[in-house]
């Protein structure tokens, strides 16, 4: 176990996969957000809706997950 961690390439390559992870993730949200009948930030901010805050936290996880799985390879 060495610093292989510390080279540049791995370095850069490890930071452009998180940015295009986040971005993917962003993307599905806003997608989802979009094909639902309301707007998911005003139920969760202004309504407190507390079951569509734990929907959301379930889908957010789930995207998570497959958007780390699929950078992972």
């Amino acid at each position: 176990m060495g610093l292989e961690w510390l080279k540049p390439g791995v370095f850069i390559g490890s930071i452009l996969f998180a940015l295009i992870g986040v971005i993917v993730f962003w993307l599905c949200f806003v997608i989802i957000d979009k094909l639902t009948p309301y707007k998911l930030w005003h139920e969760l901010v202004e309504k407190q809706n507390v079951a569509l805050a734990i929907v959301v936290g379930a889908m957010s996880l789930g995207i998570s997950i497959i958007v780390a799985a699929a950078v992972h390879g």
